[in-house]
């Protein structure tokens, strides 16, 4: 509610309770029509039908059509025979908007109850498939003669240009109707009077048809700056105009459509607060549904480079940054591609054009966070800040990983959120389904890709090169137990510090074997021990015999 609106609200509200009716029809028709809908939309059901009871007729019909549909439904309700009167004063664009939007049966009920005249232009308009320019059309506007002169056009205009929605622009028109060109009142009465309105014309116009749909009406309005344009049939015989403040409407409920679609929401009917908790819950599960989904795919991804994780867990540190410098970048460009498909600046066929420039905008991008990040991991490592000492000893060859991998996100993100929409584009889809939520999930996981293939590449010699083992690997192996270090009784494995017969006196090695892997038991000092690998991990031990009490022959295992 604008600062008018809320100053006078609580006069009114004193004028109504004290039944001051004259006083408060002339508070309310020195307002703007505009300011007298935000007060009456605040006010309950009964000051509301009060308020318009006293208005003024010429008054009443444009306050109404600025009210939500629900205070005029809510309304109608209330002043009965009054309020379907109220409807019929509304422009018919106005109360065919407001037909839309209200049930069936009470719509049905309005348009009986209305004039023959005006049911007969309800209807007319109403006939009009929904979103197409005949349902934002009036019939009231001023049409003159090529024939006649100024004069008679003048005059003709004061006596029919009361009623018209504007009088900005007057439309001719020949003896049948055809529109043949639109001139501007200035034109008209700057003019001599004496002066044939043929004189005036140029015959290069715009108009509209009434099947087109509104974006059309919206694009013309914006392309040739008018404040009306004519609509006509197929024979092009004016029908009525269509003004800009309804194609104003228009406008916002596409370009609101467009941001619900584009944040992952099916765009709704009413206003957030006016729409059921129910029916919030259907327009937003279908998409988060779908992006969990997706989402899946990233823990998926994830899931397959563990073996790169367990042997350099920093990587993981990482691993939201870079997927979010991706899905960011592509929301950006996939954001700036539909708006420039929505405003007619590009079309699918600008593909080329659009991916070379995003290409160099993203190699800018990636190249500026690369070296924010490639400077964050330089800053750790000087500072000491790397728990781990292999990778405080590999910091370096860690950034260019960062940094070649964010460059690689960046660049694969913005041509992803680009190329998208005008993909939907060209397979005749809503370029707004691209949601920037589901470019992000989808750069998501080829960034996880994008980042470990990166990083094995070049970490293939430093944090992920194979473990090294302490002794030669060999699938048995004979050594002595030098000590058993650290076993509790329950333990699931034990530490073993042995000395094979290869190793100098004075060298030792250190193995984990399974207990589940363990023949004839828990080993001692001086047993000799039977050792079996695969790969680089023990998998169990058999003693051999000797020292520690042994009996120096190969114990049996289970």
């Amino acid at each position: 509610m604008n600062p008018t609106a809320v100053l006078l609200l609580p006069e009114v509200q004193e004028l109504v309770q004290a039944r001051a009716y004259a006083e408060l029809r002339e508070v309310l028709h020195g307002l703007q029509h505009a300011d007298v809908a935000d007060i009456v939309a605040e006010l309950s059901a009964e000051e509301a039908a009060v308020a318009f009871r006293i208005l003024r007729r010429e008054d009443a019909g444009h306050v109404f059509a600025y009210l939500p549909v629900e205070k005029q439904e809510e309304l109608i309700r209330k002043l009965g025979e009054s309020g379907v009167q109220l409807v019929e004063s509304m422009d018919p664009d106005d109360r065919v908007r407001l037909l839309d939007e209200l049930p069936a049966e009470v719509a049905t009920r309005i348009v009986a109850s209305l004039s023959p005249e005006e049911r007969k232009t309800t209807q007319a308009i109403l006939g009009y498939p929904p979103g197409s320019v005949g349902r934002l059309m009036t019939p009231d506007y001023v049409r003159v003669r090529s024939e006649w002169t100024v004069g008679k056009a003048l005059e003709h205009i004061r006596k029919y240009g009361r009623d018209a929605e504007t009088v900005n622009v007057v439309y001719v028109v020949d003896q049948d109707g055809v529109l043949i060109d639109d001139i501007r009142l200035r034109q008209v009465i700057m003019a001599d009077p004496e002066t044939p309105i043929a004189a005036l014309m140029n015959r290069q116009f715009v108009a509209l048809t009434a099947d087109q749909p509104q974006r059309d009406a919206v694009d013309a309005l914006l392309k040739y700056d008018r404040v009306a344009l004519p609509v006509v049939d197929s024979r092009g015989v004016l029908l009525g105009i269509v003004t800009h403040d309804d194609v104003a409407d228009v406008a916002q409920e596409e370009a609101t459509s467009d941001m619900h679609k584009m944040g992952g929401v099916v765009a709704l009917d009413e206003p957030f607060m006016s729409t059921p908790v129910l029916s919030l819950f259907k327009k937003r599960a279908p998409w988060l549904a779908l992006l969990f989904f997706s989402e899946l795919l990233t823990s998926n991804a994830i899931a397959f480079f563990q073996d790169e994780i367990q042997r350099a867990a920093i990587l993981a540190a990482f691993i939201p940054a870079i997927i979010s410098s991706g899905g960011n970048s592509g929301s950006q460009a996939s954001t700036l591609v539909i708006r420039a498909l929505g405003l007619g600046e590009i079309t699918s066929r600008d593909w080329v054009r659009v991916l070379r420039r995003e290409l160099v905008v993203a190699l800018m991008l990636g190249l500026m966070i690369g070296a924010i990040g490639l400077f964050r991991i330089h800053l750790f490592g000087w500072m000491g800040w790397f728990p781990d000492p292999d990778v405080a000893d590999h910091y370096t060859i860690l950034g260019v990983t960062i940094a070649v991998t964010l460059l690689g996100v960046v660049v694969w993100g913005s041509i992803m959120g680009a190329m998208f929409p005008l993909i939907l584009k060209k397979l005749k889809f809503d370029p707004a389904g691209s949601s920037t939520p589901f470019v992000a999930t989808m750069v998501d996981v080829t960034g996880i890709v994008i980042y470990f293939s990166v990083a094995m590449f070049v970490l293939k010699t430093t944090l992920l090169r194979p473990d090294a083992p302490d002794m030669d690997v060999r699938t048995n192996l004979a050594v002595q137990v030098l000590a058993v270090e650290g076993y509790r009784e329950g333990d699931s494995e034990v530490h073993l510090k042995v000395r094979s017969d290869e190793q100098a006196d004075g060298a030792f090695s250190r193995v984990v074997v399974p207990m589940k892997g363990m023949e004839g038991g828990l080993p001692r000092e001086g047993d000799r021990v039977l050792l079996k690998f695969s790969t680089q991990s023990a998998t169990g031990a058999a003693k051999l015999g000797g020292g520690g009490g042994g009996s120096g022959e190969p114990v049996k295992g289970p």
